[in-house]
């Protein structure tokens, strides 16, 4: 709801616009009830812990950085597949609006709606696609089909001249699909006791590769060009993008190929028959 607040904010905070600086002061506002959230939830926390008596924690294996060789291909196959997907979707919504705006001559208010379908595709349609992929299985596959959805969206984008809402539907698809299927299917591949150590590696080196190619595309659109007057100084970037779901496709492809096959961990089986 914070993301998809913050993308409608050209439509309800228009005035809010006039400057530079006061956007800066929403922001601050909300980074203070943040503050405020965690300050109340400490107070709560101590709280409980003095009124209610609460069993020790059950012991869990000590976690040694060799056992990270020890993960099978499908949980790497994941992980590839989980940079590759967040770095092609977030470092586009760092610039969408801006994008939207220059290269689709769309007004702020529209650009920042139309960076807001993904969120709001996300919150409708991931639990979906959760029980979705509980009731058959084919969870490999179901992200392959994701990966093929996104495939072609950047290009469509700037080489094509259509509406905008057929790209966006289909990033707004993968990006539920993709997720929703994505992050519960390590619980299949890693021992439960490894369950903490193997998520943080992948959020780790998630966040790495969104890093980097925020940093990538703003170098591509700078050293191109990108601007109102040259729509087509994007194209790179986008290129970049594109690649990146290549990747994710073959990725997709080659773990749909090792759970089907004996060491398999039944991601491709409905829940119960796992």
């Amino acid at each position: 709801l914070g993301s998809f607040a913050a993308d409608w904010s050209p439509t309800w905070g228009s005035s809010f616009y006039s400057s530079w600086s006061e956007p800066l002061y929403v922001a601050f506002i909300i980074g203070l009830t943040c503050v405020g959230g965690g300050i109340t939830y400490w107070i709560m926390e101590s709280y409980a812990d003095k009124k209610y008596e609460l069993g020790s924690a059950s012991e869990t294996d000590k976690f040694a950085f060799a056992d990270l060789f020890k993960f099978d291909k499908s949980f790497w196959y994941i992980v590839i597949l989980c940079v590759t997907f967040y770095s092609a979707v977030f470092p586009f919504r760092t610039f969408a609006i801006k994008f939207y705006m220059e290269a689709h001559n769309a007004t702020r208010e529209f650009a920042g709606q139309l960076n807001s379908a993904l969120i709001f595709a996300s919150m409708i349609a991931t639990p979906l696609f959760g029980l979705l992929a509980d009731k058959i299985g084919k969870r490999a596959t179901m992200m392959m089909i994701g990966s093929i959805l996104i495939l072609p969206v950047y290009l469509m984008l700037v080489y094509l001249d259509l509406s905008l809402y057929i790209p966006i539907t289909m990033m707004g698809i993968a990006f539920s699909l993709i997720p929703a299927i994505m992050w519960p299917s390590v619980a299949y591949l890693v021992k439960q006791n490894h369950l903490g150590t193997a998520y943080s590696i992948m959020t780790l080196i998630q966040q790495l590769g969104v890093f980097a190619f925020n940093y990538l595309l703003g170098w591509s659109n700078d050293i191109s060009g990108a601007s109102a007057q040259n729509p087509m100084g994007y194209a790179m970037g986008m290129w970049i993008l594109s690649i990146l779901g290549i990747i994710g496709l073959v990725v997709a492809y080659l773990l749909r190929r090792e759970e089907l096959g004996p060491r398999g961990h039944g991601l491709e089986k409905a829940t119960g028959n796992a």
